[in-house]
């Protein structure tokens, strides 16, 4: 296969959740929510391979195109799947999603409130024992020595960049939700400029377990 025709079934997909593709992580039965889908760079191979894939962006330009992507590669597709909306306030309903992915987004967070804001709110729709996905930001590599703190949980990177950054207590706090960690999370630090991360998480049924045994 030559390059031009994996770029076609692919887009441009971010390699970390490739990855997880590969890994059989993602079935075409499973409601997949891409969290901040932006014009559908990790939609592309979804929509290629049948999977009920829906979408949520704060640019409107960006989801009119992924719907005209859609329709252009299944008339049939069902293109308000792909919403205009904030990871703040998302416009599905609760446990609608077997899976949620959000690459590079959360790192935009304007404070430890607005990101767990979104961070509640992919929970919020996601289904007990779904797959929360995501890539961002981190600092566990020495990279917050170089940097400065803004406040907040934002830093100011050495690439220059102003992100917010995620640390040891944000997972704990995740954990402490009922997620579990469904492979070892990765960080890879580009020396001097950034680091980031890739978690793969599952939400816990045992709330659900715990609510029906109360019966």
């Amino acid at each position: 296969m030559q390059p031009s025709e994996f770029n076609q079934l692919l887009g441009n997909i971010d390699l970390y959740l490739l990855d997880q593709i590969l890994k059989n992580r993602f079935t075409t039965d499973m409601k997949i929510l891409d969290a901040g889908c932006g014009e559908g760079r990790n939609a592309i191979y979804f929509l290629n391979s049948g999977y009920q894939i829906f979408g949520i962006d704060q640019e409107e330009l960006a989801i009119q195109y992924l719907r005209f992507v859609a329709k252009s590669l299944n008339p049939n597709y069902d293109s308000h799947r792909f919403q205009v909306g904030q990871l703040e306030e998302i416009p599905f309903h609760a446990g609608a999603f077997d899976a949620v992915i959000c690459s590079a987004v959360l790192h935009f967070a304007k404070s430890e409130s607005s990101f767990w804001e979104m961070i509640h709110e992919m929970d919020r729709v996601l289904k007990p024992g779904g797959i929360l996905w995501f890539r961002m930001t981190t600092g566990f590599g020495g990279i917050l020595e170089q940097s400065e703190d803004l406040g907040a949980g934002r830093f100011l990177l050495p690439d220059e960049s102003e992100r917010f950054v995620l640390q040891q207590k944000h997972l704990d706090r995740l954990l402490d939700m009922g997620y579990d960690y469904l492979e070892a999370p990765k960080t890879v630090l580009v020396i001097g400029q950034r680091e980031m991360g890739v978690f793969v998480l599952e939400k816990s049924i045992r709330p659900i377990l715990e609510e029906r045994n109360n019966f």
